[in-house]
């Protein structure tokens, strides 16, 4: 049920253990960031996860019970994954959002019951938190009353390979995945009421007809035909391709070949996806919620992601606009150079050190 990972195989024994459970599930937004972290983490550090089984009932197990077992009494847990074990209060934990505590509703009732259960209670227990943007701070605060003193944020960063690429690049990735046409719109996310791709399609539906060789591409989301064909009761609009998982060496390309990137999402205690498309000079619409103002900035084009209306407004008006579009890649190449993993992990190492010193 344990595998062990060492920074320094010579040194079994580190103060610096990490819980990399999350990392036993596909790739999303929390496993990119803990595993850009770890890989500039220049703090020498222990990896714990369970050899199998990570996910459900059997990983709450293992967090829970078999974890804390392996620690010493002078070791410092991060679990960078909205969770860890109750038992650890020599502990560090990253809080990307608490979705299922201001949203239960989006989450099987299982789920939000445990992280409504465990997530209040280990927040007061542990001797610090990490979050990804204010937002999520001051929910914390609000929602959970955490002393603020207690709250670091630390933004998420943008990997270099995330870039402007050439018009071949793209080409050969929009060959190699079999994408209907080099003119599309593009949406990367996951399967979740609260990415809300239904209105997208929504809107979509709207402006569909004025643009024959445009195409608007949901990535990402597994089985996504089967999801949205009973929401829509079989009438999805014309010109939609799914995906499904997207290679990560086709990640950045696909962002740079889109005419324009959508993320209408709900909730969001960061918003990856946003700047990484950025990051390539891909103009982006985004929701005027939650994180996604204080990370874009005056880099993007907000909608009120309930307004149907507004969104297919949104689409049209960027598809149609050079000049808006240049403004938006302009805007958003330079938003997007003030995130970087490495800072990122610089100021995790910060405050992992202060701890150790003033423990």
């Amino acid at each position: 049920m344990l595998l062990l990972r060492c920074s320094d195989q010579s040194r079994i024994e580190q103060r610096v253990v990490v819980n990399t459970r999350c990392l036993g599930t596909n790739l999303t937004g929390v496993q990119r960031y803990t595993l850009e972290i770890l890989k500039r983490l220049s703090l020498a550090h222990l990896e714990l996860s369970p050899r199998c089984f990570s996910r459900g009932f059997v990983g709450h197990v293992w967090e829970q019970a078999i974890l804390p077992l392996n620690l010493r009494r002078d070791n410092l847990l991060w679990s960078p994954s909205n969770c860890g074990p109750l038992a650890v209060r020599n502990q560090v934990v990253t809080v990307h959002d608490i979705a299922p505590i201001d949203h239960p509703e989006w989450f099987t009732k299982r789920f939000a019951m445990w992280y409504q259960m465990v997530v209040p209670r280990l927040v007061h227990r542990v001797r610090h938190i990490i979050t990804v943007s204010e937002f999520t701070r001051n929910r914390l605060i609000d929602a959970l009353q955490v002393p603020a003193g207690k709250i670091t944020v630390i933004y998420n960063g943008v990997d270099r390979r995330f870039c402007p690429l050439s018009p071949e690049m793209t080409s050969q990735t929009i060959e190699a995945m079999k994408l209907p046409s080099s003119r599309y719109v593009l949406s990367l996310c996951s399967i979740g009421p609260r990415k809300n791709i239904v209105r997208l399609l929504k809107a979509w539906e709207q402006i569909e007809g004025r643009y024959k060789d445009i195409w608007l591409v949901i990535a990402g989301a597994e089985g996504s035909e089967l999801v949205f064909d009973k929401v829509l009761h079989g009438q999805l609009p014309p010109r939609v391709h799914f995906t499904g998982h997207v290679p990560e060496e086709y990640l950045a390309a696909l962002y740079a070949g889109a005419i324009v990137y959508v993320y209408v999402s709900l909730y969001e205690g960061f918003g990856l996806p946003p700047l990484e498309a950025m990051a390539t000079g891909c103009p982006v619409i985004v929701s005027k919620t939650t994180a996604l103002p204080e990370v874009c900035k005056d880099a993007v084009f907000y909608v009120d992601p309930c307004d149907v209306e507004a969104i297919a407004k949104a689409m049209s008006d960027v598809i149609t606009e050079p000049d808006c579009r240049r403004m938006l890649r302009e805007r958003g190449l330079a938003r997007a150079s003030d995130f970087a993993w490495d800072k990122s992990a610089r100021l995790h190492k910060k405050v992992f050190e202060t701890l150790l010193s003033n423990k």
